[in-house]
Formats: structure tokens, sequence, C-alpha cells
């Protein structure tokens, strides 16, 4: 049977060799709650990574009506990716925050998004049905994980979406070799981080708005972010060694 250290020693270290990466997903913070310390250290290694929204997250404030919402998160998305060294930050539009629709609407777009950016490497958030195993996922999470992992495939065969060709002029791309999903209760891969730390936690911090609307009003956002971090990157330790780390659940394309 086997133990809890070959469980650990079980996890290997990211691929290293790619230059581009695209995360996909579908709300603003996504990332900051997973992957955005591991972001933060391979933008100052040079690599080229930009960042896709499924929505604007315009229904995860109650007491904010969803357009003035939308502005808000969009800003506060933009201002966390500056933080770990990302610039290229689009949303799609046409798809609701709350109720993302599987089907070929978002595969197109998703397509069309890793023809336009040609990644080696997608990123994604888990699309599995729990967190942790217990904790049930939201169907925005599954819906839009499980069209990215997808997309490597509709990206690369002509005649999916031959008017990504046609008509905007995206050649197919099949250079998609990883998607790496951040969040998976099965995780197969660890980037271990240190410097990425706290440009990760500034990173969440960013969200001002939406981290005081789920928290007490008084709550420092700079200090709810670190606390929620060290407390993952302590999960994380303790499946790597007891070094700090980033999960990810890691498909080859």
């Amino acid at each position: 049977m086997p133990t809890e250290n070959a469980a650990v020693s079980s996890l290997r270290p990211m691929p290293d060799d790619w230059q581009r990466a695209l995360a996909v997903v579908a709300h603003p913070d996504d990332l900051e709650y997973g992957a955005a310390a591991a972001i933060a250290e391979w933008a100052d290694a040079g690599r080229e990574i930009s960042y896709l929204l499924v929505t604007r997250g315009e229904a995860g404030i109650d007491g904010l009506a969803p357009p003035a919402c939308a502005a808000v998160r969009e800003a506060e998305q933009r201002a966390a990716a500056a933080h770990v060294g990302v610039h290229t930050v689009e949303f799609l539009d046409g798809h609701r925050d709350g109720v993302i629709e599987a089907g070929t609407a978002l595969r197109r777009d998703l397509a069309a998004a890793v023809r336009r950016h040609r990644p080696e490497l997608l990123i994604t958030l888990n699309h599995r049905d729990t967190w942790f195993g217990t904790q049930w996922n939201t169907p925005d999470h599954r819906v839009v994980g499980r069209a990215v992992l997808d997309a490597p495939a509709d990206a690369g065969n002509r005649w999916i979406f031959p008017d990504l060709a046609d008509t905007q002029g995206l050649a197919p791309w099949s250079g998609v070799r990883w998607t790496a999903v951040a969040g998976s209760p099965r995780p197969t891969h660890a980037a271990e981080v240190g410097p990425g730390i706290p440009r990760a936690v500034a990173s969440l911090a960013a969200h001002t708005t939406y981290i005081k609307a789920l928290t007490a009003p008084d709550q420092d956002p700079h200090a709810y972010a670190r606390d929620f971090l060290d407390r993952s990157f302590a999960r994380a330790a303790a499946r790597h060694h007891g070094r700090p780390a980033v999960l990810f659940e890691v498909f080859r394309h």
C-alpha cells in the first residue's frame, strides 16, 4: 500500500521547456487564489504569460449590481495581474457569470484565444467536481476547466471551427503541450515558490472590493490574502517535502 511519503515524492517538477502560457479561468480572482505565485516567478524568468477571463465576475458581489460590479472587478483583475508581471489581460463577451454554458460557443472562443496567443502551456482552475475531495465545486469552474482541456484539440483542428481561419485569419495552432490545472484535488506536479509569494499576496489583495464583500467590512485585504495563501502553501508543503509550492494537475496534449 502506498505511504504518505510515497505520495509526496510522486509530485513531479513542472515542465520548464516552454516560453508562452495562456491562463484561462472563469472569474476575476480565480488565478489569485491558486496559481499567482508560480506565475510571478515564471514572469520573472522572462516567460510570456497572458490572462483570459471568461466573465467579469459581475454576479460576485450581492450588494453591487452586475454592470457596476463588472467594471470594479475588471479593474481589480488588471491591477492584480500587474503585481505578478502579467500585462495582457483579456475578457470574453457573451458568457454570464454564474451560468456559463458548456458548448460550442465557449469552445469556439477558447479555440480562437489559443490560436491568437499560441501558447505552449495552458493554465486553468480546478475542473473537477470537488475541492480537496469534499467541498463541491461551482458550475462555472467545472465548465471552464473542461473547456480549457478541450481547447488544444479544437485550436489545432482546422475543420472544427473553420470560420476562425476564414474570417479572422486565425490559423490552426497545435503547439499546446500541457494544460496545468491549479487547485485540483489530484495534483501531479509542483512548482516550488519563494520570491513570488509576496507578489501573490499583493495580487490577491488587489481584489479589495471583492474581499471586503466576502469578509467583515473592516477586514484588511492584505492580511486576508496573506493568511489565505499562507495556509494554502502550508497544505502544499505538507505534500511536497516541506517546501512551499503551487500544485497542479498536468495533462499532456
